[in-house]
């Protein structure tokens, strides 16, 4: 998660070299990592919102998802609590949600 108005300004004032050293750090921390993942994951774009009253476009503060595997929520927060690049966006931070197997 990361508010919609840093994402949006990091996107615009970043350089090309900056974008570069952003995804090489994302892309070390997977490789840190990679024992957890189920699936690595990607960024996510525009949002519509369904609703009983109809359809619109909406923004939140999504920016992406990953899914890992850990025996704990503190052992996943962990995981996600160390030198995790998407942290250093202003405001940025990381729910843990569990996958609940259906009956």
């Amino acid at each position: 998660m990361a508010p919609v108005a840093e994402m949006q300004k990091m996107m615009q004032d970043s350089t090309k070299e900056e974008q570069e050293k952003g995804m090489r750090e994302w892309q070390k921390w997977m490789d840190d990592n990679k024992e957890h993942f189920v699936d690595v994951g990607a960024p996510l774009g525009k949002n519509k919102r369904i609703a009983a009253d109809g359809v619109e476009d909406v923004r939140n503060e999504i920016a992406g998802y990953s899914i890992i595997k850990a025996e704990t929520h503190d052992d996943a927060a962990k995981i996600f609590a160390t030198n995790q690049p998407h942290l250093q966006i202003p405001g940025a931070y990381i729910e843990i949600m569990e996958l609940v197997a259906m009956p």
